[in-house]
């Protein structure tokens, strides 16, 4: 047993020192280091100068692709001021039918909602005893009879009033879409959308942060053929 403790003992001490020696001193790894970039360091720079060349020869990323599109913050600007002009500027002139189609829709209700609320609170006016005869909001439409119900011309003028607000904020929601669709079309005009997307993976040589030993790098950029 004591045996064995020795053996082991005397292997561990021989190790350290094996260890110890091999280790290179500040100076002695300074001095490999520049060895080691003088040996490769001219092979490093001509292949770096190499792909730098082939970069920005073959490079497609680095073209503007927002060049000759139009602005989204003018195209934003348009559309808030004419609805449609901004999906004119767009390219989509499809579009502006659909948009007048729908402010016109919704404004034409809302004057014959509007008129209907008229009637029924000018003639729930006229029709309640308690209040002056003085035609205040008009006369009493002719549809609408005299010994009519009150409280229905009540609910009705109500009704009428309701479905009018709701269709001012159709309105709003309709010219708010208008502004957002040519503004968002205006930014995503730029993002290559094709089937013809394809992957190019590039290899460059480097040299090791730590060590200063030679190695790549490999970078994956998605390109467009």
């Amino acid at each position: 047993m004591k045996n064995w403790i020795a053996c082991s003992i005397f292997s561990i001490l021989f190790l350290s020192i094996s260890v110890f020696l091999c280790i290179p001193t500040p100076g002695q790894s300074q001095q490999l280091n520049n060895s080691l970039s003088s040996q490769y360091g001219s092979l490093y720079t001509n292949a770096d100068v190499y792909y730098q060349k082939f970069k920005f020869s073959s490079d497609t990323t680095s073209k503007n692709v927002n060049e000759g599109l139009p602005d989204p913050n003018s195209v934003l600007y348009k559309s808030m001021i004419i609805p449609g002009w901004g999906q004119i500027v767009n390219n989509q002139a499809w579009k502006v039918p659909i948009v007048y189609a729908a402010l016109g829709g919704l404004g034409y209700y809302s004057v014959h909602l509007t008129k209907k609320y008229h009637d029924y609170r000018a003639a729930f006016y006229n029709l309640n005893p308690d209040t002056p005869d003085d035609l205040r909001f008009g006369e009493t439409p002719s549809y609408i009879p005299e010994n009519a119900n009150l409280n229905e011309v009540r609910d009705l003028r109500n009704q009428f009033r309701n479905n009018r607000d709701l269709v001012y904020v159709g309105i709003v929601l309709a010219y708010g879409l208008n502004i957002i669709d040519a503004y968002v079309f205006a930014h995503m005009r730029s993002f290559d959308v094709s089937k013809d997307l394809s992957m190019r993976p590039r290899v460059k040589p480097a040299l090791m942060a730590q060590s200063k030993l030679p190695g790549i790098t490999l970078s994956i950029n998605l390109i467009a053929n």
